[in-house]
This record gives structure tokens, C-alpha cells and sequence, in this order.
């Protein structure tokens, strides 16, 4: 992938200033890379060409006067549609939620970003309610792989990632409730970076409760925090935001990783089959951070597999944002999330906290584990893109999608900064992903630690052909 499609968030922006080009072209070359990939890739719900446009023009006429509005003026964005985008439907990839109503708010995110000129391309493509690691809907079908459209995107945030690694786009708003931004991310060949619970507003309220985060994906770390830096300001909206950081998060990606703490974890103390070719370039990137300067160990947190407890807060979820729904509402549901839904209906209120439990001393442990330890990185998924259309890989023997996810719903519990880094690609030339965890408050560690990679040519991976 070549020309202004390619280009970083941060070149972009660059280039606005020093007059090399202008918004109005990179968003024709943002509209036309999705126009043309979205009938074998199905990354978008909707591509707002005309008011993308319009928003370009604007922003072209702000940097010619030598006052852009912000940090991301005419940098092409595209939004979940989990996440509310003003003048059009919200629909959570539901054919229950009605395409009529009043659409007239943005979400937290949405709204520092438009704040700061950023041109909304539309919105892409989620599971329903984004309650698998996959992105089908019946609302709107299967989201597939631009490494090889017989595979999936990963989910649920497959269209947003799709949409990055396409070159629609260098930067996309997703959400990430148990690996939802990390793990298209890892499948689609960009960097994802799920930030402590709190850091990035969210409104409404996810169903899924402090589980659900709000993430930039993009093409490396430094657009990333860029991002961070626009939309990780606080909103009265959220009560449970946190408080804003001093500084900024682009400031502090240069401090390298010499001296650095690394606990290498390569199968969480062999709870995890790794595929070899994962494990191979995960390896290499580990290497690459020890030559760099960081001390590095292998080691694992001391924690075991807690896919129950997180099952019984996630399906608790996904019975109470179907609560509402009656029996004609819910037979328009994905079939695999009306089963989980009955299952977080069966749960008792005892259940539920004691879910809550293990979720306190899963933190608790990890908050230990970070007194010895900066910085945790593991696979980001223990294998790469498997069929499109499928929860579980054929012939896993697995019945929900957690089974091949064991790297990233845990810390969603514990509300840590989570990424997923490019790091290489297996035999098929399908990309993999390497996973860097901090300790909660500590995104700019998990930044800054991705940054060191990218500028070693340790990260980043080929673009998809066209």
C-alpha cells in the first residue's frame, strides 16, 4: 500500500502543515479504498462520502488560514457503530434496534474528535452488541479479512481494523470488552491499544458494565497516542472516567525501553497452545526489546484461566442490554447470542458477585505482579485468522469464542492498558500479533514500549494486496 492511503495520522497532519497536500485528497483516497474494498470485505455499516467531503473542505480551509482546529483536523476517522455518531442510526449491528429515531448526540470519543477536525468517513461493522470476538450480524453479515477474504477480521471491532489496515482511514474508535479492539487488530495486521478503564469516556453506558473500553486502532503506537491525546479527556457523561493525565501521551513515547522490566509469558505458565509460527515471531519481538536494552525474563503472572467468572459478567451483559426485548425482538437476534443470553438470565445475584470476586483477586494479583514487573507481553492470540462466518475455529472442539482468547479477556477484568502490536506473519501470510499489558494508569508504558518497536523495524507488517 502506497500514496496518501498509507500515510500515519501524525504524517498526515505533518503534511497539512508544511503544505505537501490537504484533507480533501486524502479523503477521496480514504472514500475510494473503502468504496472499492467493501464489497469483498464488508468493513463499513455506512460510508458517508458526501459529508466527509464536506467536513474535508472545511478543514481545508482552516489549515489554509493557518488555524486548524485541533491536533487530527482533516484526518480520516471511521466509528464503530457501537459508539453514537450524530445524523445517522446507531444500530449495534442489530436488526432489533430500529434505524428510526433521534440520532442527534456523539459519544465522548466521537465528539473530542470531531472537536478537533477530524472527518468522520462512517461507521463500521460489529458482531451484535459486539458480544463475540468475531464480526457477523444479521443485520449485516459477514466482516472478512483483507489479508484473505476467506478468513475473518476478527471481532468485534473486524470492521474498524479491516478499515485501518485497508487504508480507509488511519485512524478507527473501537470498543473492547473482553479483547474487541485486540483481537481484529492481531488477525488485520495493526496496532490496537485498549487503555485503562476509565482514561477514554464512555456514553451510554455499555450493558457489559467496567469490562467495556473505549480504543483507538490504528497503523502504529505513535497514532495511537495521538488518539489518546484527543479523546482522553473527561466527560461529564461518565461518571466512572478518570481524572485527565498531566501531559501528553506523544511526549512520552520517546523514552525507549532500556531498563525496562519484561515478563515474557509465552503461554500464561502453559495454560496455552500456541501455534509455532505465533510463538516464533512473538519470540523475535521479545528478542528485539532485550537488544534494545530492556531487562527481560521469562515469567507468568500467577493466575489461572478465570473464563468462568468472566463468562458469568459477560453473559450477564448480554441478558441485560437484550432485557427489553420481546419475543419477536429477540428471534432477530444472532443465534449464538440468544444462547448466551439465556445462560446470563439463569444467573443468580450470588453468581454474578461471585464472578466480582475472582475479577478482585485476579487485580489484586496482577497489581502485585507489576511491583516486579513494568511491562507483561504475551501473544496477542495463541493463532491467526481462521474461517470468516465462524465463532470457533473448525474442528477446535470449542463452543464460544473465549476458548481462543485466553491472552486478552483477563485483562479487561483488571482494567490494565492493553495492546496488540504487528509483530510478523505465519506461513499463510496472515499477520500476528504480540500483546503488551501495564499495570492500570500505565498506558503510557504499553505506548511507549510499542513505540521502541516500530522504530527498531520490529513492528508492523506488509499491507494486504490490493
Amino acid at each position: 500500500m502506497t500514496g496518501l492511503g498509507s500515510l500515519t495520522g501524525v504524517r498526515l497532519v505533518e503534511g497539512y502543515r508544511k503544505g505537501e497536500f490537504g484533507p480533501v485528497e486524502v479523503t477521496e483516497e480514504a472514500l475510494r479504498r473503502a468504496e472499492e474494498a467493501q464489497p469483498a470485505v464488508n468493513a463499513f455499516v455506512r460510508i458517508d462520502a458526501e459529508e466527509a467531503l464536506a467536513q474535508a473542505r472545511r478543514s481545508a480551509e482552516r489549515w489554509r488560514r493557518g488555524e486548524p482546529a485541533g491536533l487530527v483536523d482533516g484526518v480520516p476517522v471511521t466509528v464503530k457503530d457501537i459508539l453514537l455518531l450524530r445524523d445517522g442510526p446507531t444500530r449495534k449491528g442489530s436488526r432489533a434496534v430500529p434505524a428510526q429515531g433521534r440520532w442527534d448526540e456523539d459519544a465522548p470519543s466521537v465528539a473530542r474528535l470531531r472537536e478537533h477536525g477530524a472527518v468522520f468517513l462512517g461507521k463500521t461493522t460489529t458482531s451484535e452488541f459486539g458480544w463475540k470476538g468475531v464480526t457477523d450480524s444479521p443485520l449485516t453479515g459477514v466482516t472478512r479479512n483483507p489479508y484473505d477474504v476467506t478468513r475473518t477480521a476478527g471481532g468485534s471491532s473486524g470492521g474498524a481494523a479491516a478499515a485501518v489496515a485497508l487504508g480507509a482511514g488511519p485512524l478507527a474508535l473501537g470498543t473492547d470488552g473482553g479483547g474487541s479492539v485486540r483481537i481484529p487488530a492481531a488477525f488485520c495486521g495493526v496496532f490496537a491499544l485498549k487503555p485503562t478503564y476509565g482514561r477514554v469516556p464512555l456514553y451510554p453506558a455499555s450493558a457489559f458494565g467496567t469490562l467495556a473500553h473505549v480504543g483507538p486502532m490504528t497503523r502504529d503506537a505513535a497514532d495511537a497516542a495521538l488518539a489518546l491525546d484527543v479523546i482522553g479527556g473527561p466527560d461529564p457523561r461518565d461518571w466512572s472516567g478518570s481524572a485527565p493525565v498531566p501531559g501528553s501521551f506523544t511526549d512520552g513515547l520517546a523514552g525507549g525501553v532500556r531498563g525496562l522490566r519484561v515478563a515474557y509469558s509465552p503461554t500464561l505458565g502453559g495454560q496455552v497452545a500456541v501455534r509455532p509460527a505465533v510463538a516464533a515471531a512473538v519470540r523475535r519481538a521479545v528478542e528485539r526489546l532485550a537488544a534494545l536494552g530492556a531487562y527481560v525474563e521469562e515469567a507468568d503472572p500467577d493466575f489461572a484461566d478465570p473464563v468462568e467468572a468472566f463468562q458469568a459478567l459477560w453473559f450477564a451483559g448480554a441478558a441485560r442490554v437484550t432485557q427489553h426485548f420481546g419475543p419477536r425482538q429477540a428471534e432477530l437476534l444472532d443465534p449464538g447470542l440468544r444462547e448466551v443470553r439465556a445462560a446470563g438470565a439463569r444467573l443468580s445475584a450470588l453468581d454474578y458477585l461471585a464472578a466480582v470476586d475472582v475479577r478482585m483477586d485476579l487485580g489484586r494479583r496482577m497489581g502485585l505482579f507489576h511491583r516486579t514487573y513494568d511491562v507483561l507481553v504475551t501473544p496477542t492470540l495463541p493463532l491467526t485468522a481462521f474461517e470468516a462466518g465462524a465463532e470457533v475455529p473448525a474442528g477446535s472442539g470449542l463452543r464460544r469464542w473465549t476458548g481462543w482468547t485466553p491472552f486478552t479477556y483477563p485483562f479487561n477484568m483488571t482494567q490494565q492498558p492493553a495492546a496488540s502490536v504487528p509483530v510478523g506473519t505465519d506461513e499463510d501470510g496472515l499477520p500476528v500479533g504480540l500483546h503488551l499489558v501495564a499495570a492500570r494508569h500505565r498506558d503510557d508504558l504499553v505506548l511507549r514500549t510499542a513505540h521502541a518497536l516500530y522504530e527498531a523495524g520490529a513492528a508492523g507488517v506488509a499491507p494486504p494486496a490490493p
